[in-house]
């Protein structure tokens, strides 16, 4: 199960998780969303993990990766 980083009103993340609802991948069993607006503990685990203060961000076992672009292409290989 992958987490992503990410607030409803990024563009950049809604983009990624449009990707996620056309790959059919469900919410709690798939993956799961985290709060990480400015301010709030997601986003301090965001730095934390990947050193830098930017959403979205992907976490999948030992994958960590930001850029929703590069997110969508990892989704797509690896859900197709």
């Amino acid at each position: 199960m992958f987490k992503l980083y990410q607030y409803d009103s990024c563009p950049y993340c809604y983009r990624v998780r449009q990707t996620i609802e056309k790959l059919g991948l469900t919410e709690g069993k798939d993956y799961i969303l985290v709060e990480a607006r400015n301010g709030t503990p997601g986003r301090d685990e965001v730095i934390r993990l990947g050193g830098i203060s930017q959403v979205p961000f992907l976490v999948d076992g030992d994958m960590r990766m930001y850029e929703s672009l590069d997110i969508i292409s990892y989704l797509q290989n690896k859900f197709k």
